[in-house]
């Protein structure tokens, strides 16, 4: 017999000082109830109840567990309610990682109106350029970007916004070096590589179009690259998640956009499932995807060739 439902007869038959007035409560038959009543004083090895002919009462024993158990099931109960009520409307603490270029940029304002419309919700964020592990440390969604796509099958993605990776540098570095006028030329120029990530090797169809692109200065932070690649240490390929406004401005300029054609970089919010996905990560989600309407992120690729060197 589930003892669980033996406890919440016995409970009831305290309640109400019978077995039927039991049997009612949990919809069954009296002999069922008193059945329940019999296992739990088998489970537990003590009499509970107090058996006559024309009342039931609790034994000193069943008195005192009977006032634990009350209190047991209560909490019990609560944290049911609890549970279902999270499941409808958006509360608790919601861990999030997002890029930190991106998040500084786009997530953050994004985080401030949200955490507006759902006060029961205490987000609480991260920003790093490292791919956490979702459920190993504890976070509840991710916005990450990848150019080749998401692979892991154990995670849902819905993408958000679509960025594009860049080459680019600053005109003063331009003025400095000089622009590079093919993909050859970009051998002799100094380009700032993102830690992890090897040497880039630019390809095109002819032999003679190849470079492979490196440089004496390697960083662990796509900010830290973009405030290097400003500052005029040399050329570096980056996403306009991190960049788009300084493209706008002038302070970055695009290169060889025929060449080396910008690469679509799709952002995607992730979380572990989609069953019982709890509302405040539900809302969250959907908050998301509506803010930034799965859009290019500005400049466009249109807009990026239009800014680039000729």
């Amino acid at each position: 017999m589930d003892t669980l439902v033996s406890m919440k007869v016995f409970r009831h038959v305290v309640e109400a000082g019978s077995f039927v007035g039991a049997a009612e409560r949990m919809e069954m038959s009296a002999a069922m109830a008193s059945k329940h009543v019999m296992h739990l004083e088998q489970q537990l090895g003590a009499r509970l109840l107090n058996r006559t002919t024309r009342r039931v009462a609790p034994t000193e024993a069943g008195r005192e567990y009977y006032e634990r158990l009350s209190q047991a099931l209560t909490e019990l109960d609560e944290a049911g309610q609890a549970v279902g009520a999270a499941s409808v409307v958006p509360q608790g603490r919601l861990r999030v990682s997002s890029l930190s270029a991106f998040g500084l940029s786009h997530v953050m304002a994004a985080v401030a109106d949200y955490a507006a419309q759902y006060p029961q919700v205490t987000v609480d964020m991260t920003l790093s350029d490292r791919v956490v592990e979702l459920i190993d440390e504890g976070f509840d969604v991710a916005i990450r970007a990848s150019p080749g796509g998401l692979k892991s099958s154990s995670l849902i993605a819905r993408q958000i916004a679509t960025a594009h990776l860049v080459l680019c540098a600053s005109p003063a570095y331009l003025r400095k070096h000089g622009a590079p006028k093919s993909v050859a030329d970009l051998a002799r120029h100094n380009y700032l590589q993102y830690s992890g990530v090897s040497a880039l090797e630019v390809v095109t169809g002819e032999a003679s179009s190849r470079a492979r692109l490196s440089g004496n200065l390697v960083v662990n932070q796509l900010e830290a690259q973009r405030v290097v690649v400003l500052h005029g240490a040399g050329i570096a390929m980056l996403g306009t998640e991190v960049i788009g406004g300084d493209l706008a401005e002038g302070r970055l300029v695009p290169l060889l956009v025929d060449e080396v054609p910008p690469r679509e970089l799709p952002i995607h919010v992730v979380y572990t499932s989609r069953r019982h996905l709890s509302a405040k990560v539900r809302s969250f989600v959907d908050f998301l995807v509506a803010r930034f309407g799965s859009e290019s992120l500005w400049p466009s690729l249109e807009q990026i060739k239009a800014l680039a060197v000729r």
